[in-house]
């Protein structure tokens, strides 16, 4: 998500593991139980059709059967994305390399029979950028693949390569060639080369989490590495126009990671980070959504190449600051049901509003206690968030929709935990810093959550709550059950007033069909050629004065059949129309054709802003300074 569409991991065990390496077609004389490597070869040399040949060897089988799957979905999406639809040319080979007989259940479970003669599995891989204009149900892009001969691979490993049942847990290691002049960068610990093998890059992994938790990105070298107190960050590339380099990012980067650094103080889950950034064409062909998918160690940000460099390193920073937080939860407090992810039978945990909401509101709080925005900035940041949880059901139990994400009307209403998840965390922080006369706030909490769990201990999903009660304070326990358990809204002017603050209502200028860059019209997923003007948001003067609604489908301006090509140059036009312009508009409204016409006016916006009220107490002046200062 984009950003927040992002992206939860399980933590895993750190450290070297001995990797004894097996040539393909030896014999076999331990059985599985034995935990011995499972051996991964991709070849991103000789790649065909746009397909990358992936072979998966694990050690021998003692049963008469097992089942080889590919994820159906990972931590961190909340969407089934079924990454087997881009496996091809699946095989079992036996010692002799004779094909064994499988049955393809679904998209991403094979069952092989006489699994005690099994070698191993081979099967082509395809990407899924060049298919996102193509397919009905794509694959958020920080979470997808590129295959690019000779240019780029971005291995989100979870895409290439898959596991057998029951060995989740053995090692692994990854025997990668790539092109030449390629340069790979990921936090996944590297193996000894083999010297019969100089070219082939060595990658090793303590379980098959932790494969597909450590992303690699392929292109040429365009690095930066820096240290932020002791956590080495490696800042990667891929700019295919070659616009932008690390070197020209990196000053942004490492003054945003600094001040998270400062504001986590002692939390330190990891001693390396890498950002692995995707430029994207926005062709047909290339990524198109646009965001960041996080991991334990790392990030893959997709990004439009063409932004704007200002508005590059402001995205950059928005997106890689929550990914970074992540960290703090889940690497170091999560669940069982994070801990033991089971990639194609997924059991969800109910604590989004803290894996996701925390971090978001990180991600905008450590902003302005480290000095990076301003009050009024952060301020405007929180009606925001008011402004687009208001599009969603306000009554929805946050721990309900986290635990049923993956299907409706929860599904619907998901990105609705980066908004209404980051305001709740927000009411959290200021009543325990009132509860506590500002010592303790949601950062106190994390690390003392962090410090009983960590890293390699799961708290039990239904007893957070209670744990986190226990921490602070019976009070939060009323919190918790009306606005997180319950489906009671927050009253967000009762917890404002607590740290001097108000809304106020002003009018300012905005555009005909965008206010800033939030557009008023949206296209239907299900038929691009179907052009509507938006619900739930607040619209313009230029909509109002024509009595168009939220809903209303756009049908014709002026003459012109409204479709998502003709509505592109209309847009554009707008920017030129004079206040005195008379327009004619046909919408469709339940079934009916209504016209209207009029003169589009000098365009404004009804804006909320949150201000400090005036003749603060001094309670209210330092339960703010707690706040916003830290």
């Amino acid at each position: 998500m984009v950003h927040k569409l992002k992206n939860i991991k399980n933590s895993f065990l750190m450290g070297l593991v001995a990797v004894l390496i097996y040539s393909c077609g030896s014999a076999k004389l331990t059985p599985a139980s034995s935990l011995g490597p499972v051996i991964v070869e991709m070849d991103l040399v000789n790649v065909v059709d746009d397909k990358v040949m992936v072979t998966i060897d694990p050690a021998p089988f003692s049963s008469d059967k097992t089942t080889f799957y590919i994820p159906k979905i990972v931590p961190g999406t909340y969407s089934l994305d079924n990454y087997g639809r881009y496996i091809e040319g699946f095989k079992a080979l036996d010692y002799k390399g004779k094909e064994l007989p499988f049955e393809r259940v679904d998209d991403n479970t094979w069952h092989i029979s006489n699994a005690q003669e099994l070698d191993k599995v081979s099967y082509w891989v395809n990407d899924t950028y060049d298919t996102e204009s193509e397919v009905e149900e794509v694959i958020f892009s920080p979470a997808g693949t590129n295959i690019l001969e000779g240019e780029n691979f971005m291995l989100n490993l979870h895409g290439f390569v898959g596991y057998f049942k029951d060995l989740k847990e053995v090692s692994y290691s990854l025997q990668i060639s790539a092109p030449e002049g390629l340069e790979s960068v990921t936090t996944l610990n590297r193996g000894t080369v083999n010297v019969n093998k100089p070219d082939v890059e060595v990658f090793e992994a303590n379980r098959y989490f932790e494969v597909i938790d450590n992303p690699i990105l392929y292109a040429k070298p365009n690095t930066e590495t820096f240290l932020v107190n002791d956590i080495k960050v490696t800042l990667s590339v891929y700019s295919p126009n070659g616009v932008y380099t690390a070197s020209s990012l990196k000053e942004s980067m490492e003054k945003m990671m600094e001040g998270q650094k400062n504001f986590l103080g002692d939390i330190n889950s990891t001693k390396h980070y890498a950002i692995l950034l995707y430029l994207s064409t926005m062709e047909d062909k290339d990524a198109g959504g646009y965001g960041a998918l996080e991991h334990h160690t790392s990030t893959v940000v997709v990004l439009p190449e063409g932004m704007p460099k200002d508005r590059l390193e402001e995205a950059l920073i928005d997106i890689v600051s929550h990914e970074f937080f992540h960290i703090v939860t889940p690497l170091s407090v999560h669940s069982e049901e994070i801990r033991n992810f089971d990639f194609n039978d997924p059991k969800m945990s109910q604590h989004l509003w803290m894996y996701e909401g925390t971090t978001e509101y990180f991600a905008n709080l450590f902003q302005i206690q480290q000095g990076l925005i301003s009050e009024e900035e952060f301020y405007k940041r929180l009606m925001d968030k008011v402004a687009n949880s208001s599009a969603f059901d306000d009554e929805m139990s946050l721990t309900e929709l986290s635990k049923n994400v993956l299907i409706e009307p929860y599904k619907d209403n998901f990105v609705n935990i980066y908004e209404k998840g980051a305001l709740v965390n927000m009411a959290l922080d200021i009543r325990l810093r009132e509860l506590s006369g500002g010592e303790k706030g949601v950062l106190w909490l994390m690390k003392e959550l962090s410090k009983k769990y960590g890293e390699h201990r799961p708290f039990q999903d239904d007893k957070l709550i209670d744990e986190i009660v226990g921490l602070t304070y019976p009070e939060i326990r009323e919190f918790f059950n009306a606005h997180v358990v319950g489906n009671t809204p927050l009253d967000y002017e009762k917890f404002w007033n607590k740290v001097g603050l108000h809304v106020v209502s002003e009018m300012q200028p905005t555009g005909y069909f965008f206010n800033g860059e939030i557009p008023m019209i949206d296209v239907n997923a299900k038929n691009p050629n179907e052009v509507f003007v938006r619900e739930g948001i607040v619209l313009s003067s230029f909509f109002k004065n024509l009595g168009i609604q939220g809903g209303d489908i756009l049908k014709n301006i002026d003459g012109t059949e409204i479709t998502l090509e003709s509505i592109r140059p209309i847009i554009g036009q707008s920017f030129g129309w004079t206040p005195e312009k008379e327009i004619n508009l046909v919408v469709v409204r339940d079934g009916e054709e209504i016209e209207v016409s009029g003169q589009v006016g000098r365009p404004t916006i009804e804006v909320k802003k949150l201000v400090p009220v005036e003749g603060l107490t001094g309670e209210q002046q330092a339960l703010r300074t707690s706040w916003l200062k830290g």
